[in-house]
C-alpha cells in the first residue's frame, strides 16, 4: 500500500509545531520533518484573557511558512489544532477567522479532554511498554503551559482523569512580580500548588497504590539526559530526581538551564516545571518516573491513521472512555445492577434497529455512556434527578469526548425522564446543530425503552430479542419467570417517543419458560 503524507500542526501555549508524517500500513509511521516556532500565545491569554494583534499576525506568517513546507513535502491531508492558550482566549473566534482568511488553514480548538486523549494515543502508539506499565498503579501526568492533567490507570483501565489549571506558563505569569522579590520562589510555587494537590490527594489518591508516574512535559527529556548522560535509560528513580532537584536549586536556574541545553527564553519555565514534578512525585508516592514522550502531533497523526484504517491501535481507547464513565457513576452511587442492565438493553435495541436510525459506532458509544450516567443526578436531588444528571455531566470532564458530544450525552440523560425540549428552545442556550439534536432524540427514544424494561430496578429481564415486522411494529420478546405487570403498564408511556421518532410501534411480549 502506498504511503500517505500527513501533517499535524500543534498550536500550544509557548510554541507552534509542524510535524510531517509518512504513514503506511506496512511500515507504520515515520516523521519526515519537524519545524518549531517559539511564540508565547499563553502569555497574553493567561495575563489579559486575549491574544494581541501582533501575535495573531505572527501566527499567520508562521502558518504561511507551514503551508509552503507542506506543499514541498507533498502533504495530502493535515489537521491543525490549538490547545488552552487559544481555547481560553476571549477573542479566539476572531483569531480563527483571521487565520483562515489569511492562510486558508482551518484551526480547530480542542477541548481539554480531546487534547489529553490524543496525547494518550501518542504514548500508546509510540511505546510497546505502555500496556505493561498501566497494568499496575500508574499516574500519567501531563504538565503543559496552561494546566496539569492527572490520569490514574490501574489493571489496564483508566480510573479517573482530572485537570488542574496550574500549568508552567500560567504559574509564571501569575507569580511574575513575586519572582523578582524573593529568593524563595520555588517555595512560593509549592505553596500555590498545595491546596489543589491536597484536594486531589483526598479525593482520588486515598485508596490508590501508585507504583509509577508516567511524566509528560517539555523538560523531562532534558533532565533524563542530564542524569543518565548518553545511556538509553527512560526511567528516573525518586532518589535520582530529588538529588537533581537539590543540585538545581543550589546552582540556580540560569546555570542549570545552560547545562541542560535549554535556551534562555525557555529557562523561565524550568523552575515551575521542576517544582511541579517534585510535588507530584511526593503526592502520588510513586517510586520512579517513566519517560515515554508524548506529543500532540503524534496523537493527531495516529488518530488520523486509525480513522483511515492505515494503522491499528495496540490499546483499546474506547474502553478507557467507558471505564472512566463507570467510575463517575460509582462516585455518584448509581445503582450498578440497574445501569449495567440498562447498558445491555439499550445497546441491543440500538444494534437491532440500525436500519431505521442510521447512526454509527460513535453514537453507539454516546448511548452507552448515557446509560451508565443516567441515574447519577439522584445523588444530588431525587425529585429533580434528570436536571441534576445534566448538570453533573456538563461539569465533569469526560475523557475522549468533545464538548458537543458531552452536551449530547447530558441532554439524552436529561430527556430520559424529563420533558423533551423542541430544538428552537434548546438552541437558545446551546451551540448544538439540528443534526446533533436529532441524534439526541433518536438515542433518547432508545434509552427510554431500555429504562422501561427495568422500571422496577429488579432486573427481571436478562435477555431480549428484537424483531422489526413489516406492519411497522417492533416486537421485544423477553423470557422471564418474574411478574412484568409494572413494566408492561408503564411500557406504553415510554414507547411513545420511540414510535414518533422511528414510526415503529414497540410491542412487549413476555414468554415464561417451560
Amino acid at each position: 500500500m502506498a504511503c500517505t503524507m500527513f501533517a499535524a500542526i500543534d498550536v500550544g501555549s509557548y510554541e507552534v509545531n509542524l510535524k510531517i508524517y509518512e504513514l503506511s500500513t506496512r511500515k507504520g509511521s515515520r516523521v519526515v520533518n519537524h519545524v518549531r516556532h517559539r511564540i508565547e500565545l499563553g502569555k497574553d491569554t493567561y495575563a489579559t484573557g486575549r491574544i494581541g494583534t501582533e501575535l495573531v499576525d505572527e501566527l499567520c506568517r508562521v502558518f504561511l511558512d507551514f503551508q509552503r513546507i507542506m506543499k514541498e513535502f507533498g502533504v495530502e491531508d493535515y489537521r491543525a489544532c490549538a490547545t488552552s492558550a487559544v481555547r481560553e482566549s476571549k477573542n479566539n473566534l476572531v483569531l480563527l477567522d483571521r487565520i483562515y482568511l489569511k492562510t486558508g488553514i482551518r484551526l480547530e480548538v480542542l477541548s481539554n479532554s480531546e487534547q489529553r486523549f490524543l496525547g494518550y494515543k501518542s504514548i500508546a502508539f509510540n511505546s510497546d511498554r505502555f500496556q505493561e506499565i498501566i497494568e499496575k498503579g500508574t499516574a500519567i501526568v501531563d504538565v503543559g503551559g496552561g494546566s496539569i492533567q492527572l490520569s490514574l490507570y490501574d489493571k489496564d483501565n483508566l480510573v479517573t482523569t482530572q485537570n488542574i489549571r496550574l500549568g508552567t506558563l500560567r504559574l509564571r505569569e501569575r507569580l511574575a512580580d513575586v519572582s523578582e522579590r524573593t529568593v524563595r520562589y520555588a517555595g512560593v510555587i509549592d505553596e500555590l500548588l498545595n491546596n489543589e494537590m491536597r484536594t486531589y490527594r483526598k479525593l482520588y489518591l486515598k485508596d490508590r497504590n501508585i507504583r509509577s508516574m508516567l511524566l509528560v512535559g517539555s523538560y523531562i527529556q532534558y533532565i533524563n539526559k542530564y542524569i543518565h548522560k548518553d545511556t538509553d535509560v527512560y526511567q528516573i528513580t525518586k532518589e535520582e530526581f530529588i538529588t537533581f532537584y537539590d543540585e538545581f536549586i543550589q546552582k540556580g536556574q540560569l546555570t542549570m538551564a545552560a547545562e541542560l541545553g535549554i535556551s534562555t527564553e525557555n529557562s523561565t519555565l524550568l523552575l515551575p516545571s521542576l517544582v511541579m514534578y517534585k510535588r507530584l512525585l511526593e503526592e502520588t508516592g510513586a517510586e520512579n518516573v517513566v519517560i515515554l514522550g508524548m506529543d500532540l502531533g503524534d496523537g493527531l497523526a495516529f488518530d488520523y491513521a486509525e480513522r483511515k484504517k492505515i494503522l491499528k491501535p495496540r490499546h483499546n481507547f474506547e474502553n478507557d472512555i467507558v471505564e472512566a464513565e463507570r467510575n463517575i457513576a460509582k462516585r455518584y452511587h448509581a445503582n450498578k445492577n440497574h445501569t449495567q442492565l440498562m447498558e445491555k438493553l439499550a445497546l441491543t435495541i440500538f444494534d437491532k434497529t440500525k436500519p431505521v436510525h442510521g447512526l454509527g459506532k460513535r453514537e453507539r458509544l454516546l448511548l452507552q455512556i448515557s446509560a451508565l450516567l443516567h441515574d447519577c443526578g439522584k445523588y444530588i436531588n431525587m425529585s429533580q434527578s434528570s436536571e441534576c444528571s445534566y448538570n453533573i455531566i456538563m461539569a465533569t470532564e469526560v475523557i475522549g469526548l468533545s464538548h458537543v458530544e458531552r452536551e449530547i450525552v447530558a441532554n439524552i440523560v436529561r430527556f430520559n425522564s424529563g420533558t423533551v425540549m423542541p430544538f428552537e428552545e434548546l438552541a437558545i442556550s446551546s451551540l448544538l446543530e439540528r443534526t446533533e439534536y436529532m441524534t439526541i432524540i433518536k438515542l433518547t427514544a432508545i434509552l427510554r425503552m431500555a429504562n422501561a424494561l427495568d422500571r422496577s430496578h429488579k432486573q427481571k429481564i436478562k435477555e431480549i430479542r428484537v424483531n422489526i415486522k413489516n406492519d411497522h411494529t417492533m416486537q421485544i420478546m423477553v423470557d422471564t419467570t418474574e411478574d412484568l405487570t409494572l413494566e408492561q403498564a408503564l411500557f406504553r408511556e415510554k414507547a411513545e417517543l420511540f414510535e414518533e421518532v422511528y414510526s415503529l410501534k414497540p410491542i412487549l411480549k413476555a414468554k415464561k419458560p417451560g
